[in-house]
């Protein structure tokens, strides 16, 4: 008969939660024969009662897997209260072919008691704010880019081959090109206008790349993708100046940062949007280089090591 390991209890009242999308499944245990499991929907009601149980409970930690964004909501109703472990569902997993949501959560609770959760980096919520609107801003910006990339596409259907000689479709003289085309300007003595002696190509070569076949319907979706850029540009324009509000605690930091060669205003505010300024959550450099998936992981069995699982970038 196997013995059964057991693990000094460190946390004297704690709560593991298995969360999903729909109901949340927790279990609140004082020793391991002592526990009690109970399932909550996951409305903002529901989760008050679970914060109220688990204060009446006297719980002090909590421990809940990182599924998706379900963990979110219940962690902004129970942060203020309870010291919150978010741990990665990898790290938990129970025996397998046993796998039930209760049997889940009691797992959670005892891996909980016995000190053998390690959390994840949690920033605070201003933080986590500001956060949202620095990863929006590069997704509107990708689209915008996207948006220029379907004109350049446009352009090269109609044999309009502009990107061979300008740098920038959008600059000065790209865009006083596409908005001539646009108005049904097709004449190429009348687009060479545009050519000036900066530009990387001779004049000859510049009207070649003029000499197209634009139709109507390219005329249509041109005008399309820029009024699109157009709407991203503004977009962009107001998360930059919600970014510039959720910043403004933070100039001293911004400022710093800004000394180390390579990073700009907009790098420095990046780092400190997915990192935050308290330093102390991360033990020294090798820790935070670790949790951003810049250091190479230990995957060794036999005395070999499996370099081709070590350089998996950690998903943060």
């Amino acid at each position: 008969m196997k013995e059964a390991v057991s693990f000094p209890q460190v946390v004297r009242v704690g709560c593991g939660i298995d969360v999903h999308r729909d109901n949340i499944v927790a279990t609140i245990r004082k020793s391991d024969d002592e526990y009690e499991t109970r399932e909550f929907e996951a409305f903002t009601s529901s989760l008050t009662c679970l914060r109220d149980w688990c204060k009446k409970e006297q719980v002090t930690h909590v421990a809940m897997e990182s599924t998706g964004v379900y963990w979110k909501p219940v962690f902004n109703v129970l942060e203020e209260d309870f010291d919150i472990i978010l741990v990665n569902a990898r790290h938990v997993k129970n025996v397998p072919g046993h796998k039930t949501d209760k049997k889940d959560s009691r797992w959670i609770s005892k891996l909980l008691l016995s000190g053998l959760l390690k959390g994840s980096f949690i920033p605070p919520v201003d933080i986590r704010d500001l956060r949202d609107l620095v990863r929006y801003k590069k997704k509107v910006v990708a689209q915008a880019a996207s948006e220029k990339n379907r004109i350049i596409k446009i352009l090269e259907d109609a044999n309009i081959k502009l990107s061979s000689v300008i740098k920038n479709i959008d600059g000065s003289v790209g865009s006083k090109i596409i908005d001539s085309l646009i108005r049904g300007q097709t004449d190429v003595d009348e687009l060479v206008k545009f050519y000036h002696g900066n530009m990387r190509v001779s004049k000859s070569e510049f009207r070649k790349a003029l000499e197209g076949r634009i139709s109507k319907h390219h005329r249509i979706m041109l005008q399309l993708h820029k009024d699109s850029i157009t709407d991203k540009e503004r977009f962009i324009e107001r998360i930059e100046a919600e970014i510039d509000e959720a910043t403004k605690a933070y100039q001293v930091e911004i400022d710093l940062l800004q000394t180390i060669p390579g990073v700009g205003k907009d790098s420095a505010i990046n780092i400190i949007s997915e990192i935050g300024t308290d330093m102390s959550r991360f033990p020294n450099e090798n820790h935070l280089s670790s949790w951003a998936g810049m250091s190479p992981g230990n995957n060794e069995t036999g005395g070999k090591k499996k370099w081709q699982e070590q350089f998996k970038g950690i998903n943060i």
